[in-house]
């Protein structure tokens, strides 16, 4: 099954959710590219870092620490603290990224976030690869296209905060993540790991408080018979709709 079949699998719903995360990649990729080059770095740094680090939050933080006057040592190790987090979620869709070497290395170029969330929403094999694939070269191809034009525009656009555009990407996330709180379970870690996140981070460095979140699973508890059966129900309610 090509990758043209595997994402006509996939519900409407998901595939609006996907735009509406690219839109929101594009308005911040737009903002870090202009604060990139208005801050004073040359243009090739914002669009090379989004190429090949391809993470809005590490990017950030290290033209951040460089524009405030570090190194690029400190810069690289603040990203790679950012970043650290995406190890577990490496381990959970490990299974999207099969096939050949220069597979899994795309893949793996394409974890954020985002496509890790998306995936981990379906139950399918089949339809998590699809998700993940076509999440990932979208948000990929939308992100270094917006951060050129956001580098290009450079200080045009002038206070971006003033504008707004570093709380689009959080709001339009959360939106993403309400419905799943309708589980207790779900509900429960979440709660507690933001918890441990906002009361870490006056005291750690950026990064890390994503990571002291996961804490929040240990809360979550071990799913009842009634809800895996629940769970299974409406696994099968969906196998049977797509037939």
């Amino acid at each position: 099954m090509n990758m043209r079949s595997l994402i006509r699998t996939l519900e409407r719903a998901t595939l609006r959710d996907v735009a509406l995360v690219c839109l929101a990649d594009a308005l911040v990729g737009a903002s870090f590219g202009a604060i990139s080059v208005s801050g004073g770095l040359p243009l090739w740094v914002p669009i090379a870092l989004s190429v090949l680090v391809f993470a809005g939050g590490s990017q950030f933080a290290a033209v951040g620490v460089v524009l405030s006057g570090g190194g690029a040592l400190a810069a690289v190790a603040t990203g790679l603290v950012l970043n650290a987090r995406l190890l577990p979620f490496g381990f959970t869709v490990a299974d999207v990224l099969d096939g050949p070497r220069w597979r899994r290395l795309a893949g793996a170029q394409l974890l954020t976030d985002e496509t890790a969330a998306f995936a981990l929403q379906q139950s399918e094999p089949c339809r998590r690869r699809a998700v993940y694939w076509l999440c990932g070269i979208a948000l990929f191809v939308v992100w270094n296209i917006s951060v050129l034009l956001g580098a290009l525009a450079g200080g045009l656009i002038g206070d971006t905060d003033a504008l707004g555009l570093d709380a689009a990407f959080p709001a339009v996330l959360l939106a993403l993540v309400l419905p799943s709180l309708a589980d207790r379970r779900t509900r429960t870690a979440a709660v507690v790991g933001a918890v441990v996140a906002v009361a870490a981070t006056p005291f750690v460095p950026a990064g890390l408080p994503v990571l002291l979140a996961l804490v929040g699973l240990l809360f979550a508890g071990r799913p009842t018979a009634e809800a895996a059966a629940d769970e299974q129900n409406a696994v099968n309610g969906k196998k049977e709709a797509v037939r």
